[in-house]
């Protein structure tokens, strides 16, 4: 991990988009078997970089966080061709919607998305957590929203885009977001 990185994942005002969250993502990276070298080493860039910004109050980590990750992995002697596959992975974190037939796609999102199927005690530390991230957000507006979110999960097809992250978490999130979703109304 770089400085720049090590000092993004520590600010003060986050407490589920932290070191950890990038850390159980690549612990979730290393139960995927079937990726040649080059597809592990892009998905772990843009694990460590999907985060990298991450403001609440700003509609555009993704975009600086896919700039960010050009830019650093220009220093890392990457290829131009990784950092832009780099860079559009990281984008489709934004709105969790991945093209059919767009493996590492659906594996990134799969993974950042993996906290959706945990077990209940888990899910709900991670709700707290994130509603802490917009503590500046009135509850009103945060229940609204939120709710919002939790909805459009639970009213797709399919939560995870990756078939085997799918079959493994896909009940336990609905669950879940079923859950929090009723607290909220």
């Amino acid at each position: 991990m770089t400085p720049t990185l090590e000092a993004a994942y520590a600010q003060p005002h986050r407490r589920y988009h932290t070191r950890a969250h990038i850390e159980q993502c690549l612990a979730l990276l290393d139960q995927v078997s079937d990726l040649t070298d080059t597809e592990r080493q892009i998905l772990t860039y843009a694990i460590w970089w999907h985060d990298a910004v991450y403001d609440p109050t700003a509609s555009d980590n993704e975009a600086r966080s896919a700039q960010m990750a050009k830019a650093d992995l220009r220093d890392f002697d990457v290829s131009i061709h990784a950092r832009e596959e780099v860079a559009r992975l990281i984008m489709l974190t934004a709105g969790h919607e991945v093209e059919e037939e767009d493996r590492l796609g659906e594996l990134l999102v799969s993974i950042d998305l993996a906290i959706l199927g945990a077990p209940a005690d888990r899910y709900d530390a991670y709700a707290r957590a994130v509603r802490d991230e917009y503590a500046h957000v009135p509850d009103e507006l945060w229940r609204k929203g939120r709710a919002g979110v939790l909805q459009r999960f639970l009213d797709a097809q399919v939560i995870f885009p990756d078939p085997a992250f799918a079959e493994w978490l896909d009940a336990q999130a609905r669950d879940n977001l079923t859950r929090e979703l009723a607290s909220l109304t």
